[in-house]
């Protein structure tokens, strides 16, 4: 079992490092909607502001979208295994 978890952590790792690289540069159909309704209505007010922005870390390059991809992917599994250990006690 232990094995099996590393083994997909590795493996979710690999692809978080890799995805900067073979992901496209044009946005997809729900990025592209939300631009065109934003600006249709002229909707400049952001709820939240995100710490790292369109997957990077400002002044990085590539570095920066590779780590802030990791990090993404290191908090999910984080925030996974704390949701399945308190799933787990009740």
């Amino acid at each position: 079992m232990r094995k099996t978890l590393v083994f997909g952590i590795a493996i979710a790792l690999l692809i978080a490092g890799l995805a900067p690289f073979l992901a496209s540069s044009n946005p997809d159909g729900l990025e592209s909607a939300a631009e065109k309704f934003s600006s249709a209505e002229g909707m400049d007010y952001v709820a939240f502001n995100s710490p790292m922005p369109d997957y990077a870390i400002e002044g990085m390059g590539r570095t920066g979208e590779v780590l802030a991809i990791m990090i993404g992917t290191l908090l999910m599994l984080v925030m996974a295994y704390g949701a399945g250990m308190i799933l787990k006690k009740t």
